[in-house]
């Protein structure tokens, strides 16, 4: 039906404001600003916790040590980075719980030999500990040097901060040396110039005035007396700095967790036996025969 004219341009206005009115999507995205879209949570993952500290023992520095020798050790023999092995005899207590049981093993080393000389000084021995052995087979690195030697009586311990093991002096052997030298050597040349004068025994005293007078020459080749400290002899350690021990170094042999002890490896090859002599010969007709 066609309109009328009038009622047609009473129409166009009301159609143009209902299309301004109009929000549809394509015509609201081009006017209206785009609303932010939220982000998207990241997902938090929670911290790594740190592991738990290993719980240590502490021996504290200048604790005492008693050790037993296990290999005598000589200065006349003995040289730089000779092994040295000993034994705990007597547990260390820290607090209520023993951190060094009795009977760990000890290794050292020695550092330095001197020999007594043949006119002055004494010998003298310096060494130093390395490592202690659980009697369940872990190994710490112990530092250790030499306090005493509860019992010696030859030798002495230094108070230079080394742990210098010396001879003590002895007089009377030296003096004794001298004496098997000097003393029979005068009296027997000093005879034998005195039965020449007709007075072997005024000669034999002056020989043996002589003899003494030559003491200084025969110190010369004497030297003085070597360290020499026999196996069983009891030495006493002291730490320079606190011993850190973990709790696989106090747990007892055989415990889990713990490396096994020291066992032989079977199946290894046997020494060889040592030849027997063949019995002798026993004559016909002689002493024990059949």
């Amino acid at each position: 039906m066609r309109l009328p004219h009038g009622l047609l341009r009473a129409a166009l206005p009301a159609a143009f404001l209902v299309g301004f009115a109009y929000t549809g999507p394509g015509f609201s995205s081009a006017q209206s600003p785009a609303q932010p879209q939220p982000a998207a949570s990241a997902s938090i993952q929670p911290a790594a916790q740190p592991a738990p500290a290993q719980k240590t023992y502490t021996v504290p520095v200048g604790t005492k040590v008693l050790l037993q020798l296990r290999s005598a050790i000589n200065t006349k023999s003995a040289k730089p980075g000779d092994g040295v092995y000993l034994a705990s005899t007597f547990p260390v207590v820290v607090g209520n719980r023993v951190m060094i049981p009795a009977g760990v093993y000890v290794q050292g080393v020695v550092d330095r030999v001197e020999r007594a000389g043949r006119v002055r000084g004494r010998a003298q021995l310096d060494m130093h500990f390395t490592s202690i052995i659980f009697p369940n087979g872990t190994v710490v690195e112990i530092p250790g040097m030499v306090n005493d030697l509860p019992g010696a009586s030859k030798q002495t311990v230094k108070d230079d901060g080394e742990g210098t093991i010396q001879e003590n002096g002895d007089k009377s052997r030296h003096a004794g040396e001298v004496a098997k030298v000097s003393v029979p050597t005068g009296a027997t040349v000093g005879a034998i110039g005195g039965l020449g004068s007709g007075h072997p025994l005024a000669g034999g005293l002056a020989g043996v005035g002589a003899g003494l007078a030559a003491a200084g020459l025969v110190s010369l080749f004497t030297r003085g007396a070597d360290v020499n400290i026999e196996s069983g002899t009891q030495v006493e350690m002291v730490l320079q700095r606190p011993l850190l021990l973990e709790p696989e170094n106090l747990a007892p042999a055989g415990a889990p967790g713990t490396p096994p002890a020291l066992v032989p490896a079977a199946g290894q090859p046997k020494p060889i036996e040592k030849p027997g002599h063949a019995p002798l010969p026993c004559p016909a007709g002689g002493l024990g025969c059949e």
